[in-house]
């Protein structure tokens, strides 16, 4: 059976003859369904540029993406881009709930009555009952992400892609929305990719962890994580082999850097 996502080759190059920037080199990788990948690597590696390429939204220079052994030429139908910018995803002038039920409004044939019955449901999912008549801007910043997460939800996704989603809020926060990401995915069986920067997250969400290398971007090594599910956010990072893989992971990122330490 086909990978649920798979890139076959994927270079992208930025500029013009002469004038040419090789971004991404060649990365090869399949993602199973089910799954959730982390991609870590050093600053301006392309981590967000090779999601977007999954995404459907921008082109490779050269290779392709698959999606269930299909070849992704446009957003695809059960992929859902979650932004690092939440605040600006979302839509200021509409509710909390009218912002939830914007994805099923695009929707032929949508009765209005199921449709905020069916978000009413995801905003309780994520912890936000009783918020549906409140605007984005009367929300905190972690509140804001999860009304992203609701509607999300409420496209039905298969793939979640998730672009450095909670490095915009607190640390407590965001150790909130990692376990509620988790649960989702246990939830709904979702397939997950996240680009992030933080190698604690990676090991703490993550199945694989992807590590590329400097530009022009290659897939350096895929890192297994075998920590049990479900994860606590005290007791999973405590154990040995948390430790050790974080440990491995900072050690080739950081590769000769360390030592100059």
């Amino acid at each position: 059976m086909a990978a649920r996502v798979g890139l076959r080759s994927v270079r992208k190059i930025f500029g013009d003859a002469g004038h040419e920037l090789v971004a991404i080199e060649g990365v090869t990788l399949d993602v199973e369904r089910g799954e959730f990948l982390a991609i870590v690597g050093p600053s301006g590696c392309g981590k967000s540029t090779l999601l977007k390429i999954i995404a459907g939204l921008m082109p490779a220079s050269a290779g392709a993406v698959e999606e269930s052994g299909r070849k992704v030429t446009a957003p695809p139908a059960g992929f859902v881009y979650l932004f690092q910018q939440y605040s600006r995803s979302l839509f200021a002038w509409r509710t909390v709930l009218a912002n939830v039920m914007f994805p099923l409004e695009q929707r032929k044939g949508t009765d209005r009555a199921t449709t905020r019955e069916l978000c009413r449901r995801y905003l309780t999912q994520v912890g936000l009952a009783g918020f549906e008549d409140k605007y984005p801007w009367q929300l905190s910043g972690g509140m804001q992400q999860r009304v992203a997460i609701a509607r999300a939800l409420a496209a039905e996704p298969d793939v979640l892609l998730l672009d450095e989603p909670f490095s915009a809020v607190d640390a407590l926060t965001r150790m909130e929305l990692q376990t509620l990401v988790l649960d989702l995915c246990r939830q709904n069986g979702f397939t997950a990719i996240l680009v992030t920067h933080d190698v604690e997250e990676a090991v703490f969400m993550a199945d694989r962890v992807a590590v590329l290398t400097q530009r022009p971007t290659r897939v350096a090594e895929i890192v297994p994580v075998d920590l049990p599910r479900p994860r606590h956010q005290i007791s999973t990072r405590e154990t040995v082999e948390f430790l050790r893989l974080r440990h491995h992971l900072m050690s080739s990122l950081l590769g000769d850097a360390a030592s100059a330490l």
